[in-house]
């Protein structure tokens, strides 16, 4: 396995982010009933087509735009409960996740079950809960159905502090959204900023090339189409973490010498890629799909103030196997400061990944995902420890499931 890049390694977090360490869905699409347990600040999905992959990533996903648009939003544009319930499902769609803002605070664990009512979707059951002290017993300072509901105020509520009746305008809000934009309730603000910051991308290469009006943004879009201004807020605001990247991307790419986000008459930004042996550069529009696609990877990886949560879908696509393993040290450089999922079809990119950073979905008889951590496969620990590399195992076919050869499953 490659070292991690020294000027990766340099870039380390002021604090300690927050973790997801469980994820529970129940109805959502194939996801009948799921659990990601144990989770680490870098986790990788690993699968055939059709396994469920996608379908994980995009739980992510939909929350972020619960969270950012709203949940009519991003129920409607998936094609509400039709589209969205498990075939032969009873109940309502459930996400259930434990986290931590912090290692030294408790653990807390967020419940939002969700369902169709009669003028559009409608929140279930929504609760917030944790424990104070290793012994105590846990308690719900926030719980909400339809609207209607009651939180406790406070830094560090407790289960004797009084609980406030607050009642929502609508069956349709998300109570952590609404009450987490009040002071008097931190706990529940902290979340939402947690959810509303995740970034779950969905790169174009196609938008990447574009050219968008002038004004430096300071993240990537979930399509990329406003790299040209991330690049000129970078070059305005982080001189010395866009060389950071420069300097990655010409390690990868032959004769590289700089990325430029020029100014034209219209208002609009050019991005250009300069070659050392020529003295024009190249407009991003021909400017090969694999530059464009790592230029943007580095882009969120090096993210001076990168986003709490980070999912990226095939990095593989368009990059060369060699450029694999470099990226994926990146990417677990890059949990340092914030966590990711990784969905993946590489044996290169998962030769950098260590067993318990990986979960193997497969469907079952019934067309359900089901989901293993390659730790507990039997006989993988035995094989790592012998020197072997998970992505040789995984083509040899030592998991034993997930294989598109053989139906997928066990």
């Amino acid at each position: 396995m490659q070292q991690p890049n020294r000027l990766v390694q340099a870039i380390v977090p002021a604090r300690s982010p927050a973790r997801i360490e469980y994820v529970r869905v129940e109805n959502y699409r194939a996801l009948k009933t799921v659990e990601l347990k144990e989770l680490t600040p870098l986790t990788v999905l690993l699968g055939p087509n059709g396994s469920g992959k996608s379908t994980v990533f995009d739980v992510f996903s939909f929350l972020a735009e619960c969270f950012q648009y709203g949940l009519r939003h991003a129920w409607d544009r998936r094609g509400k409960a039709r589209e969205l319930k498990t075939r032969g499902g009873v109940g309502p769609i459930v996400f259930e996740l434990k986290y931590r803002e912090r290692p030294t605070l408790p653990v807390i664990t967020y419940h939002l079950a969700i369902d169709e009512g009669g003028r559009g979707p409608l929140v279930k059951e929504e609760w917030l809960q944790w424990r104070r002290g290793s012994t105590g017993k846990p308690f719900r300072f926030m719980e909400y159905r339809e609207g209607q509901g009651r939180a406790v105020s406070g830094e560090m509520p407790d289960i004797e502090d009084r609980r406030v009746e607050i009642p929502l305008r609508s069956p349709d809000l998300i109570a952590v959204n609404t009450l987490g934009q009040f002071a008097e309730h931190p706990r529940v603000a902290a979340l939402r900023e947690f959810i509303t910051d995740w970034y779950v991308s969905y790169l174009s290469i196609e938008e990447t090339r574009g050219q968008p009006e002038a004004g430096p943004h300071e993240r990537l879009s979930r399509t990329g189409d406003n790299l040209a201004n991330v690049i000129q807020y970078l070059k305005e605001q982080h001189p010395n973490r866009l060389e950071r990247i420069f300097a990655q991307l010409r390690q990868r790419v032959p004769r590289l010498e700089r990325v430029d986000a020029e100014l034209m008459p219209d208002g609009r930004l050019l991005l250009q890629i300069k070659d050392a042996p020529f003295e024009q550069p190249v407009l991003s529009r021909f400017t090969s799909d694999g530059t464009l696609k790592m230029l943007s990877y580095l882009v969120v990886l090096y993210d001076p103030e990168p986003p709490q949560f980070i999912g990226i879908e095939e990095p593989e696509n368009y990059l060369h196997p060699r450029l694999l393993p470099e990226l994926a040290e990146e990417c677990r450089a890059a949990s340092e400061r914030t966590q990711l999922l990784v969905t993946t079809h590489s044996p290169f990119f998962l030769n950098s990944i260590r067993p318990e950073e990986v979960r193997v979905l497969y469907r079952d008889e019934h067309g359900y995902t089901q989901v293993v951590r390659a730790a507990d496969i039997p006989g993988i620990p035995d094989f790592m420890k012998a020197g072997a590399s998970l992505g040789h195992l995984w083509l040899e076919g030592r998991f034993g499931l997930g294989d598109p050869l053989t139906n997928a499953g066990p």
